[in-house]
């Protein structure tokens, strides 16, 4: 038996591996292979391309890649038809996935996606695209279920992985020692995002915003955690043209959810980062800035007031959003010193998040593996 899968960026790639880890008890012989990172390759996975070759950021930045990206998709589309794998699992990626899934699924392989694409908050055009496409969703936020399950798209509410991999009660204290930093510093963590062009637009505004804050309080510590020696390199260098060497900042390789940890709040930009700053229960501030073209395309398409997921999740502006121009030191500066001086609201903050976690919260491994066993047969 072989059971076919693709993840082109990282996110997917731990993902997948959550999945695969309830998979291989099942299916202790099968073959898993077709596009994936190092946390698949964990559990024996085989990759017939490197992922890196799918990871793109953006709407124009995929334009002088298409011809690549669309003959790897062809290419693996012909072997896994030639070769009839007991399914396919999309982890996300749904630009590639989506059209990937629908041809296989019309060649009769059976389709799973994970995660839903994020229909409810724009492009819910895609939905009939899905139809076509996913024998079976799995979701990870509790209100997506209904909403393909009346679209007609079978569907299995999974949680989300993050809930399990942070706890419920996390300790700022062992965060702090590991970071060397003393418990009864000041501390904010930054994070620009992991992906080049994240750093690229949110670095500046970011740093120069705690050069603010540090003028209203001169004993406060800045932390941020960096994705790889290439976004370090990239912080540093736009850090150095921005003229912000002064501001002095731990920069960690990796170790995201340590400084999280230790933070009293995070400066943190809008994707799956800020759900996990909720579920360390931190205040934070969310911002993200992009290309200004790219800008003028997006701004139009959201269907919700909200666009970072703590936000989305609470139906309401518990912490606040600072979108590109408005994303500016001055701003994210004041936003966050809010968040560092409200008591109460630090509280209030930390009671909304225990609940959003509580909700998320089911064993991922288990119940996503139980779906596509049901799916194949099995």
């Amino acid at each position: 038996m072989s059971v076919a899968l693709v993840a082109g960026e990282p996110s997917g790639d731990v993902l997948a591996a959550r999945l695969l880890s309830g998979l291989r008890p099942h299916l202790p012989e099968a073959r898993f292979h077709g596009i994936g990172g190092p946390a698949m390759m964990e559990h024996g996975f085989e990759s017939h391309w490197p992922m890196d070759k799918l990871t793109v950021r953006g709407l124009l930045a995929v334009i002088p890649r298409y011809r690549e990206i669309k003959g790897i998709q062809n290419q693996l589309r012909d072997r896994l038809i030639a070769e009839r794998p007991s399914c396919f699992i999309g982890a996300d990626y749904p630009g590639f996935n989506l059209g990937l899934e629908m041809q296989l699924k019309d060649a009769g392989i059976p389709t799973v996606h994970y995660i839903g694409p994020q229909i409810w908050a724009w492009r819910g055009g895609r939905i009939k695209k899905i139809i076509k496409a996913v024998s079976h969703m799995l979701v990870v936020f509790p209100f997506e279920e209904e909403i393909y399950r009346k679209a007609g798209v079978p569907v299995s509410y999974v949680g989300h992985p993050l809930a399990e991999m942070i706890p419920l009660l996390p300790d700022e204290g062992a965060a702090r020692r590991a970071l060397g930093l003393p418990e009864d510093a000041n501390v904010v963590t930054i994070m620009p995002g992991s992906r080049m062009s994240e750093i690229k637009y949110n670095t500046a505004a970011f740093v120069g915003a705690a050069r603010l804050l540090l003028k209203r309080d001169r004993s406060l510590r800045f932390v941020a955690p960096m994705a790889g020696e290439k976004q370090r390199q990239l912080f540093l260098q736009i850090v150095a043209q921005a003229g912000l060497q002064d501001v002095e900042i731990q920069l960690l390789d990796g170790q995201s959810h340590t400084a999280i940890a230790a933070g009293d709040a995070v400066l943190v930009a809008s994707g799956t980062a800020s759900l996990e700053v909720a579920l360390f229960k931190k205040p934070m501030v969310i911002a993200y800035k992009m290309m200004a073209a790219e800008w003028q395309i997006l701004r139009h398409f959201g269907y919700q007031p909200w666009i970072g997921l703590p936000n989305i999740l609470s139906r309401d502006f518990v912490v606040p959003e600072l979108l590109q121009d408005a994303a500016s030191p001055e701003n994210l500066a004041e936003a966050l010193w809010r968040q560092l001086a409200d008591a109460p609201h630090r509280l209030q903050l930390a009671e909304r998040f225990t609940a959003m976690h509580h909700s998320l919260l089911r064993n991922s491994a288990q119940e996503s593996a139980a779906a596509v066993m049901k799916v194949i047969g099995k």
